[in-house]
Parts: C-alpha cells; sequence; structure tokens
C-alpha cells in the first residue's frame, strides 16, 4: 500500500464518526415530542397496542427505518409519529439531534427532539392498531425526580442448547485457537436500566435513557 492509497483512504473517512456495525443492529428513529400546555412543556408518551411488539410498554413515537419510504432516520422519526398519533407532519416542529442510544439488545434509536403544535391531546387520530393510549406529563416532573438505577447482567454465550436438547456452537473459540475461557461463557458486564415512577406508569429503558438526556441538557443550560 503506497502514500497515494492513503490519500484516498483519508477522504473515506467519516467527517462525523458513526457507530462501527450499526447495519448489524435493528435501526430505528424515534421523536421525542414536546407539547406546550399550560405554560410548560410535556413530554407526549404513548402506551403500546397490546397486538404489537413490546405490548402495553411505554414510549414515544417511532419505528423502524424504512429505506424504500424514507430518505433518512429524521424522515422515519416523523413518518411514524404521523401513524401513529394521526396528526399533520405541518403540525411537527424538529429542533434537533439527540444522540443514538444503543440497547444491549441489538437496536439502536436514532433520536429527534421536536415539538408537536397542537393545545389538546383530543386533536389526535390516534392508531388504536398500534396505540393504546396517549399521555402526557410536564419535563419539569423529570427535573424533580431523578430516574431509579438499576443493573443486568450481560454475558456472552458462544454456544446455545436448540430445541432438542443439542448444543449449538456459533463462536468456535477452540478450532480459532483462542483461549479457552472463550469456549465458555464469558463478559459478566453490568448494564444500567433507568426507571422512572409516574403514578402507575412505569418509564424504563431507552425511553428513561432518552428523558434523562434531554433532562441533563436542560440542567446544564
Amino acid at each position: 500500500m503506497d502514500k497515494y492509497v492513503i490519500e484516498g483512504l483519508k477522504d473515506k473517512l467519516p467527517v462525523v464518526p458513526g457507530l462501527n456495525g450499526k447495519e448489524e443492529y435493528f435501526n430505528f428513529a424515534v421523536l421525542v415530542l414536546l407539547m406546550y400546555v399550560n405554560e410548560e412543556y410535556h413530554f407526549i408518551f404513548e402506551k403500546r397496542a397490546a397486538n404489537i411488539r413490546q405490548p402495553g410498554e411505554i414510549c414515544f413515537p417511532g419505528g423502524k427505518f424504512e429505506p424504500a419510504i424514507d430518505t433518512s432516520l429524521r424522515d422515519t422519526a416523523i413518518r411514524e409519529t404521523v401513524e401513529e398519533l394521526g396528526v399533520s407532519s405541518e403540525k411537527i416542529q424538529i429542533i434537533g439531534n439527540l444522540d443514538t442510544v444503543v440497547s444491549t439488545m441489538g437496536a439502536t434509536a436514532d433520536a429527534f427532539l421536536g415539538i408537536l403544535e397542537l393545545r389538546n391531546l383530543d386533536d389526535l387520530q390516534i392508531n388504536l392498531q398500534e396505540v393504546e393510549k396517549v399521555f402526557m406529563v410536564p419535563v419539569s416532573y423529570f427535573e424533580a425526580n431523578e430516574p431509579e438505577v438499576y443493573q443486568v447482567n450481560m454475558i456472552a454465550h458462544p454456544s446455545y442448547f436448540n430445541q432438542a436438547g443439542e448444543e449449538v456452537t456459533i463462536f468456535p473459540a477452540r478450532e480459532l485457537g483462542l483461549p479457552d475461557r472463550y469456549t465458555k461463557p464469558w463478559g459478566n458486564v453490568l448494564s444500567n436500566v433507568f426507571v422512572y415512577r409516574v403514578e402507575e406508569v412505569i418509564i424504563w429503558g431507552m425511553t428513561a435513557r432518552l428523558i434523562k438526556d434531554v433532562v441533563a441538557k436542560l440542567k446544564s443550560l
């Protein structure tokens, strides 16, 4: 490899670093949505319908990137919000990007912060096939209440047992000549899980992490 190849490689490097291996994840976009009611901003939350993935959980509007439809993840966030809440895209003002969240379960959420320019949730036409209900909570509640912090233990397994009880090796550490410890489960990495209790509702996981991020940015102003 000569110096001219290095110059060409330099041109291929990203201006803004991305996430290595992002295409291997389930990629979706989320719109952290705010609405101004009673002279203060509120977060808008959805409770997921019972017949879809992760039923009954609390989330922000969002969904999977569809390359045949969306030109960007920003488009995904807007499209999914329009579909789920039954609101015109003209009523959604995007303020900017939030940091991408990487889930320990193999998903990435490219997040955006936006404002819903409505005065009342009754103006929404909720898609009941995806959303059981929509509700709002003042941002000030989360500014005054820190999330509870729990942890889950993440362990890498080089093999698993199928339904017939047979061990299936998916990472052949011994064949590759790697140290013996990689032939058994390894890792033991603790990952934080944030939880907010809002009356009788539990808000946790990626949604709670996004709330925490926005609140931290507000407190730094």
